[in-house]
């Protein structure tokens, strides 16, 4: 919300070429308690000093020689990009007023003064305004920090898919329904598997044929939900060659505590394994 005294310190800009007016304005402004009050009697002045000082609120009359109000609202159209123009019109002229709005105005007060009118108008105005600006500010601040929690993100994934290289030779993720939904790492490669994108499911295009006790196992642990440590398993290769896999791996559950998956690192460790080793999975 905004608070009073923030409006009572909004900037305002008094445009008329009459003084008289300017003066009405300005006292009854002050009056009223504003603090931060300019003024101009020409036209010309007044997009250069908005480019400078950015007003909350410009009170703009439209009758003026030389350059008149709907003439300076296209030039402030050029500094306040977004289309929001805090122009607050003042005419005598009835039919100027919907004219005004229609070229972006956001409100008007009528000559002669009704204080009280005007008084109520620039306080509401100003109030909207400061309220656009706080959204905006807010915005700004959000994307920024969305730029900043993404760059985060992105490093710690960095990170993550480095570690995982160190530390094993594939990540995996599976869902709820067991078809891969990643794959970190040359496992594919490096088993000759590919997946199938449509299923989710892995096919072996080697010829290779795996322990069934051992997948077996690995399967119930799947089904069972329950997270498994340094799990091993084999495969007999078309030369008649052992190759052992190792695998560790945890359930995926929602904020609702719904299943959705698994997720876990795989290793070769093959070279690890003496000839005459069995798999422990094995006992």
């Amino acid at each position: 919300m905004i608070s009073e005294q923030e409006i009572l310190n909004a900037s305002i800009l008094i445009v008329d070429d009459q003084e008289a007016n300017v003066q009405l304005l300005g006292e009854m402004l002050r009056d009223a308690g504003y603090a931060c009050i300019a003024s101009t009697n020409d036209p010309y002045e007044v997009c250069p000093l908005h480019q400078k000082d950015h007003y909350d609120l410009i009170l703009l009359d439209l009758q003026m020689p030389g350059m008149d109000g709907f003439q300076v609202m296209e030039g402030l159209k050029e500094i306040e990009t977004d289309g929001y123009l805090p122009v607050l019109v003042i005419t005598a002229q009835p039919a100027h007023k919907l004219r005004a709005l229609a070229a972006g105005a956001k409100d008007f007060v009528s000559k002669p003064f009704d204080l009280i009118e005007v008084q109520t108008r620039i306080h509401n105005m100003l109030e909207v305004r400061l309220l656009y600006k706080k959204l905006e500010h807010y915005n700004q601040e959000l994307e920024q920090t969305v730029l900043e929690r993404t760059a985060e993100l992105r490093a710690s994934e960095a990170r993550f898919r480095r570690l995982t290289e160190l530390s094993s030779d594939w990540y995996w993720e599976q869902d709820e329904n067991g078809h891969f939904t990643k794959i970190f790492g040359p496992v594919l490669e490096m088993l000759g598997i590919r997946i199938d994108d449509e299923l989710g499911i892995t096919r072996d295009d080697q010829g290779a044929r795996w322990n069934e006790t051992e997948l077996e196992m690995l399967e119930t642990n799947l089904a069972s939900r329950r997270p498994f440590l340094d799990f091993v398993y084999s495969r007999t290769n078309p030369d008649g060659s052992r190759q052992y896999l190792m695998v560790s791996g945890e359930p995926m559950f929602d904020s609702s505590g719904r299943f959705t998956g698994y997720r876990g690192i795989g290793k070769d460790v093959t070279d690890s394994m003496h000839p005459n080793d069995e798999s422990p999975t094995n006992e």
